[in-house]
């Protein structure tokens, strides 16, 4: 492997790369981006159901529409139909109350990437204040990313020969918006070229994503409706936040492992328990004593 490393500079990156992120436990990281992200859709549901009952209203079968662009059958197909129905009974209460969630729990979301990335650079947050800074990602990042979803939904219905100029537009877009989270969640003050290689690592898994997400996933839910019902749905989201979480560490590690190659390191102490029978003889990135016998 070290020989592979010396030969391939590229591949001994990634290798350094993985093992960063193995040292920081980057899973648990990931299943905390997971699970905040997964809580933020709750909120988020109640505004689109605002915006269905709101849309729903005097049209004749918009449940049967988004029913056959899904391939919906049995029982998630008739919760949709139960779904829309109630929206328009309660449109206006739902948009009030899922915009405040949404507020609420959109910053969970940026408190938990928030903490993915100052953990790969082995910082600090900043307590209330990064509460102040997570308004202004949010209202950046929503910007960008709704317009880069929006790229990729356009590009599905242009000529092929188009094709590529909106495949390469999204992937500019992406690269905007990670750079943005980078630069503004981080409690490092670089410059934005410091965080540009996890941007690009980003935006191509995040191209990825949405081409799973866009593709894959609905089969998926049409195929698995009619034995798991709804729960096909849930089960699907869960899959692409673990992925997305995964991916969030992974573009952060890209760029403090691109940084030490640039600049280097430096060694501080870490004071750790003291345990009779045992001597620290070193400690991981994540704080972890490794110790050999005394």
């Amino acid at each position: 492997m070290q020989r592979l490393c010396r030969r391939w500079p590229w591949f001994g990156r990634v290798m350094r790369i993985q093992n960063r992120y193995s040292e920081l436990n980057g899973n648990y990281l990931a299943a905390a981006v997971t699970l905040a992200g997964f809580l933020s859709l709750f909120p988020l549901l109640l505004v689109a159901f605002a915006a269905l009952g709101f849309l729903s209203h005097g049209r004749l079968d918009l449940a049967g529409d988004i029913i056959a662009r899904l391939g919906l059958t049995g029982d998630a197909a008739q919760f949709v139909t139960d779904l829309i129905a109630q929206t328009e009974k309660s449109r206006q209460v739902a948009s009030a109350l899922g915009v405040a969630g949404l507020l609420w729990s959109g910053l969970g979301l940026v408190a938990a990437v928030q903490y993915a990335l100052n953990t790969a650079w082995q910082v600090k947050g900043d307590g209330w204040k990064d509460k102040l800074t997570g308004l202004l990602w949010l209202a950046g990042a929503g910007i960008l990313f709704a317009g880069s979803f929006a790229v990729t939904a356009a590009a599905n219905v242009l000529p092929g020969y188009l094709a590529p100029v909106g495949i390469l537009l999204g992937l500019g877009l992406d690269t905007g918006a990670w750079l943005w989270t980078f630069r503004i969640l981080t409690h490092r003050d670089l410059h934005w070229r410091s965080y540009l290689p996890g941007a690009i690592v980003g935006a191509a898994g995040l191209g990825v994503l949405k081409a799973i997400g866009g593709i894959y996933v609905p089969r998926l839910v049409a195929s698995a409706s009619a034995l798991y019902g709804s729960f096909a749905v849930i089960f699907a989201m869960l899959a692409w936040l673990l992925f997305f979480g995964r991916l969030v560490v992974y573009a952060a590690v890209t760029n403090v492992v691109a940084w030490e190659e640039q600049h280097g390191t430096v060694t501080v102490e870490l004071p750790v328990p003291k345990v009779p029978g045992e001597v620290p003889v070193q400690a991981t990135r994540a704080g972890e004593g490794l110790t050999a016998p005394a």
